[in-house]
């Protein structure tokens, strides 16, 4: 609806010549026209935004795709090569007893060492295998160990302690990785194929697996240096202590009796020489899976959206940390 002033040609209402005043339209002043929203835009609207929010909460749960224990994934590390070279060791000596007892002197000889029986055909594919899917989970255990060490040391508050511990955590890390490849080599590479390069790298893998033990042992003790504080952790260094030691008497009967054979070809000197073989390789195998001690109910997960529980410090990435 228009509105109508009387107003005169000045703004003061003049009137006209007949004495009626002028009559001046105004028309209104343009606003917004506000319409009413229906009630079922209002329910979509807010039941989209609802919808939203779910969709965007839902997305940032985590969601497991994988879950093992971290038990068993030592259970399996350990039982597999010990148990393919059980089978190597059998099948070896039934079927092919001439080809592993072979040796440098030709000398009498009743136990093949393990290099005879995994050099062999079709053993070494078998034994080859193994250590290919054995090697994953180690590897995978010596970063669990690096970043499970370096939270203990992080809750030192001695700094020389704190220097010392970060100094052997890094010998430590490094003599582990050092053993795996030393490992893969001596698997891949027979003695064979290469008796040079397999002596040497056997040297290797020895002297790594043996200094890695140690350092361990003196890592736990400058991080306990009051001693374990559960019976689980107890129970582990006592175990760790007994295998290293074990390793340490077999290794000098390993290199005493290789002396033995290689330079006065004595009878059985090598069959001893492989007893001591097969122990060094247990008691190897046996310090690593104190593991299962070490670690008792954790798990090993793959999971989506699991940046919000990662640490920097805790990743395994491309850069391998």
């Amino acid at each position: 609806m228009e509105s109508v002033s009387t107003v005169d040609a000045n703004g003061g209402g003049a009137p006209d010549s007949d004495g009626t005043p002028f009559l001046i339209k105004v028309p209104p002043v343009p606003g917004p026209i506000t319409a009413p929203i229906p009630s079922s835009t209002l329910v979509e609207q807010s039941s989209s935004t609802g919808e939203r929010d779910t969709d965007r909460n839902h997305s940032d749960k985590l969601a497991v795709h994988l879950i093992v224990s971290f038990r068993d994934i030592c259970v399996f590390t350990l039982v597999l090569p010990l148990g393919t070279l059980f089978v190597c060791f059998v099948s070896a000596y039934v079927f092919q007893p001439e080809e592993i007892h072979e040796t440098h002197c030709r000398v009498y000889n009743i136990i093949p060492s393990i290099s005879a029986i995994t050099g062999v055909s079709p053993q070494r594919y078998l034994w080859r295998i193994s250590i290919a899917l054995h090697v994953g989970p180690r590897i995978i255990i010596a970063f669990v160990y690096k970043n499970y060490y370096r939270t203990v040391i992080r809750e030192l508050n001695d700094l020389s302690r704190i220097k010392k511990a970060t100094s052997l955590l890094r010998i430590v890390h490094t003599l582990n990785i050092v053993e795996i490849s030393a490992l893969c080599c001596v698997t891949y590479v027979s003695n064979k194929e290469n008796y040079p390069l397999h002596e040497k790298v056997f040297i290797i893998f020895m002297t790594s697996s043996l200094t890695y033990m140690l350092a361990t042992l003196k890592l736990l003790k400058v991080l306990q240096p009051n001693g374990p504080q559960t019976a689980q952790e107890e129970n582990s260094l006592r175990y760790k202590k007994a295998f290293f030691a074990l390793s340490i008497a077999s290794t000098i009967g390993l290199i005493l009796f290789f002396l033995k054979h290689r330079f006065l070809c004595h009878d059985l000197a090598f069959s001893w020489f492989a007893l001591c073989e097969y122990i060094v390789a247990s008691a190897n195998m046996g310090f690593h899976c104190t593991t299962m001690l070490d670690f008792p109910t954790e798990d090993f997960m793959i999971a989506k959206n699991a940046n919000r529980y990662r640490k920097q410090h805790a990743t395994i990435s491309w850069k391998l940390d």
